[in-house]
């Protein structure tokens, strides 16, 4: 993995941390593409280091959607 994508999950955990937030609502803060999102997401979720609050309807696409949040004993900034 090179740093930019390094840099890249470390940007989305931190998005993640202190509010629970659709993939779409993080690519759209960081400007990360969505799919990326998803592939660290996954990734982070294999580490058990997120979990899935709520499903709910997201307020930029008004579709059902996951909100997810890092767990807060995660500490994106010094991964």
């Amino acid at each position: 993995m090179n740093k930019d994508h390094r840099a890249q999950i470390r940007r989305t955990a931190a998005a993640f941390y202190n509010h629970p937030k659709t993939m779409l609502m993080v690519s759209v803060e960081t400007g990360i593409l969505r799919a990326n999102i998803c592939r660290y997401v996954a990734k982070l979720r294999q580490y058990d280091n997120i979990r899935l609050i709520r499903k709910g309807i997201c307020p930029i696409s008004e579709h059902r959607a996951g909100f997810y949040q890092i767990k807060k004993e995660v500490q994106p900034w010094k991964q």
